[in-house]
């Protein structure tokens, strides 16, 4: 009997030991958590992540492909208590870096993950260098845990396919005004190479907006890619220094023209603006002069004769030679 009772006791603090207070469990502060029952998430309703914000980057057919249920978080805390049929998932939410060559999958690719090669318009194979900045979406951690098998690798994926499609088609946006010749030289001899180069900007921003909808795809939010570097192939590295120098000096020697034909307008405009100013200074007293002698002939014409009488004499003081016309 004693036996049977001291098995009893054992078994039941085995029990309290291996099932409920082993059940106690905590979150950290950069941890977001999911309990399942059997297998099964605990939900919110009927909700889905169609119904939020996330969702409005995804088009109609991604809609229906990617209609996860929104699961219930467990925030950082605790300590909290789970049933011996319960599980619970715990996730780092905090943000992380990765080199935007790395393969999950096959780390030994892309020369061990630190050159991503693309293929450009003008079939030139570059040699893309650069991080992504990352992190777990708590508002799709269904997604994340549940909806793909490898949601990680799927990401790295689709960057990298987005990324080739726009290192392949890309072209240079047009910021040059029409008629400018420096612009149309520049068009005349662009290489898609020098066009990437130029536009790293644009180029982070367009993948930063294509890839927003990794958080309702994957799970995974995309806080930014950095493309750092674009270099040639080592064949054709020095063929492209040549090109460069030569576009510069042909560049050079355009802004060079085009600001002494701009400098000699400018010149010209402004011996025109001086000459006509000239001309109107002579012209004004000329002009007031007529006004005056207009007034004096309505007011009193005897003077005006008197001022023209005056004139003359003035005239012929200073004169040597006077010639009179006669009528015969």
């Amino acid at each position: 009997m004693p036996i049977l009772i001291g098995a009893v006791f054992g078994f039941i603090a085995w029990f309290l030991v291996r099932y409920l207070v082993a059940g106690i469990y905590t979150v950290d502060q950069n941890e977001r958590a999911v309990k399942t029952s059997f297998g099964r998430a605990q939900r919110l309703g009927n909700a889905t992540i169609l119904d939020d914000p996330i969702a409005q980057a995804l088009n109609e057919e991604e809609r229906e492909r990617y209609k996860y249920p929104q699961v219930k978080v467990i925030p950082p805390g605790g300590p909290y208590f789970k049933w011996p049929w319960e599980k619970v998932h715990k996730i780092s939410v905090a943000t992380g870096t990765v080199n935007m060559a790395y393969d999950p999958e096959q780390p030994s690719a892309n020369q061990s993950g630190t050159i991503l090669e693309a293929v450009t318009k003008d079939q030139l194979n570059t040699g893309l260098t650069g991080q992504i900045r990352y992190r777990v979406s708590e508002r799709n951690l269904y997604a994340f845990l549940f909806g793909v098998k490898k949601p990680f690798a799927h990401v790295m994926g689709y960057f990298v396919s987005v990324l080739r499609e726009r290192i392949a088609n890309f072209e240079a946006p047009d910021k040059t005004p029409v008629g400018n010749a420096v612009g149309e030289a520049a068009a005349a001899t662009g290489i898609s190479i020098n066009d990437l180069r130029k536009n790293l900007r644009d180029l982070n921003e367009h993948m930063d907006h294509e890839c927003v909808s990794s958080e309702a795809r994957y799970g995974i939010v995309l806080d930014a890619s950095l493309i750092t570097g674009i270099d040639p192939p080592v064949e054709v590295e020095s063929a492209l220094a040549a090109i460069n120098t030569a576009h510069n000096q042909v560049s050079s020697d355009i802004s060079l023209a085009q600001a002494s034909a701009d400098q000699k307008i400018v010149q010209s405009r402004r011996a025109v603006e001086i000459e006509t100013l000239k001309a109107q200074a002579e012209v004004q007293p000329l002009r007031r002069l007529a006004q005056e002698l207009g007034h004096l002939k309505e007011n009193d014409p005897a003077a005006l004769r008197a001022y023209v009488r005056n004139v003359r004499l003035a005239l012929f003081e200073g004169a040597n030679h006077v010639y009179r016309e006669v009528k015969l």
